[in-house]
């Protein structure tokens, strides 16, 4: 291991323009509030009744939870969440369903469920899941919650109905992260912002008047990693997302950008540029201690770990064009992986390790895809042209990603089929740089 000393100098060529994009593309304010368009779903999506939740205590209930699991099965875009006009009966209990009132309406799978105030303050959750046609309980659980924590038991709820009804876990309990830019041309405030995984409860991590780029969530979902130029220049940083605290982790001379976390969360990788073009180098978060893994005349950055540690993909010039390249995890055995297209960059691993989401450019037109690793197919997902920072959800069965739509930077997730699309927007302004976080933390059942 050793600890960088070098002064940073010569050439940075296309990857110090792309960075320039990047920065370029924001415009002079944005909101902070997401909204989600669903811009494509199936066709025929899986008809699903989810019946409003009743509610016993006083006043009225917090949070609306059947209405939150509603809007997360429908933006998913694979159901067809049927309007509670046509229910024949509303039932809260099991002993209340009349699986006849639900196959009339042709509704496949029915959700019923309760909120209560319990004695000494919370809330008693309880849904049930149903067959329609097989007049089965599918799944059902109870949980015993804070207000502050209903909507997140609604997300729980979700993902377990989307896991029971497709066979894949669902991803509506987690969060995302992306890049505000509030301000003038000449006063700009950059926030780093945290919200749900369907834009609600936004928070700002860090404000800056200086350009933000690059948050990476850690493993646990309780830190990020993210560049900063508040210092006057690029510098990594970590911070706890529920805390506030934060350490600057890679400040050397020259470049400091793309930190990629290990899948333990020990260590991070990072494109440095000591020599003047960006290597990729590996810290040791504990002690900061680098190793350097590639070593040319080329630009090598944007690394991304294997999901089980053993690989490294990263863009590099190496070959006359911008491509993905794989390496082992020390450096070793490099391998190039695309060959369609002149421009091929920022790679990153879905959590099987079967694909790598990307952005390639065909016409002038930047967009997201994937490469199936086992056959080296290419496959391009959005029909939008500035496409750019893919990031799976933890499922993999999504990619949200940044990109311009009528001149106005957004976020926009696309299912790795190509068959589900949605538009995230802010109420003014752009929105850049997402990444999807890992799974949250579940609360208990019984």
């Amino acid at each position: 291991m050793q600890r960088l000393k070098s002064r940073a100098g010569g050439r940075i060529g296309w990857y110090v323009i792309l960075v320039g994009l990047i920065l370029a593309i924001f415009t002079q304010s944005a909101g902070a509030v997401l909204t989600i368009e669903i811009t494509k779903g199936l066709e025929h999506g899986l008809p699903i009744a989810i019946v409003p939740f009743s509610w016993s205590g006083p006043g009225t209930v917090p949070q609306d939870v059947s209405g939150v699991i509603r809007a997360d099965l429908a933006r998913s875009g694979r159901f067809d969440v049927l309007p509670q006009k046509d229910f024949l009966s509303t039932p809260h209990a099991n002993r209340e369903v009349v699986f006849k009132d639900w196959r009339l309406i042709k509704a496949e799978a029915l959700v019923i469920g309760s909120v209560s105030a319990v004695p000494g303050g919370g809330y008693r959750v309880q849904f049930r899941l149903y067959d329609v046609f097989k007049e089965k309980q599918l799944a059902g659980y109870r949980y015993v919650v804070t207000a502050g924590q209903l909507r997140t038991v609604a997300h729980q709820i979700s993902d377990i109905i989307y896991q029971a009804l497709t066979g894949v876990p669902g991803a509506f309990n987690t969060r995302i992260a992306y890049i505000t830019r509030t301000g003038g041309v000449h006063h700009p405030v950059f926030r780093l912002q945290v919200a749900d995984s369907d834009g609600y409860d936004p928070r700002t991590i860090l404000r800056s008047p200086q350009p933000l780029m690059s948050p990476r969530w850690s493993p646990g979902g309780r830190r990020l990693a993210y560049v900063s130029f508040e210092r006057g220049h690029s510098v990594v940083y970590v911070q706890n997302v529920d805390t506030g605290q934060r350490w600057r982790v890679a400040d050397f001379p020259g470049i400091n950008s793309a930190p990629a976390w290990s899948p333990g969360g020990r260590r991070l990788a990072l494109a440095l540029s000591p020599n003047g073009h960006p290597e990729i180098y590996v810290m040791v978060l504990r002690t900061g201690a680098v190793r350097q893994l590639t070593d040319d005349s080329a630009i090598n950055t944007e690394p991304s770990w294997s999901p089980h540690g053993h690989y490294i993909v990263f863009t590099s010039d190496r070959s006359g064009s911008p491509q993905i390249f794989r390496m082992t995890a020390d450096g070793g055995d490099v391998t190039r992986l695309t060959f369609e297209g002149s421009y091929n960059a920022a790679p990153s691993y879905s959590p099987d390790g079967r694909m790598i989401t990307l952005i390639t450019e065909r016409h002038g037109k930047f967009h997201a895809a994937i490469l199936h690793l086992r056959d080296s197919a290419l496959q391009i997902l959005t029909d939008t042209s500035l496409d750019e920072s893919p990031t799976f959800a933890p499922n993999g069965q999504m990619i949200l990603y940044a990109t311009i739509v009528n001149g106005r930077g957004v976020l926009a997730t696309v299912s790795v089929d190509g068959n589900v699309r949605q538009l995230i927007r802010t109420s003014r302004g752009d929105v850049r740089e997402p990444a999807w976080s890992p799974y949250n933390h579940q609360l208990q059942v019984n």
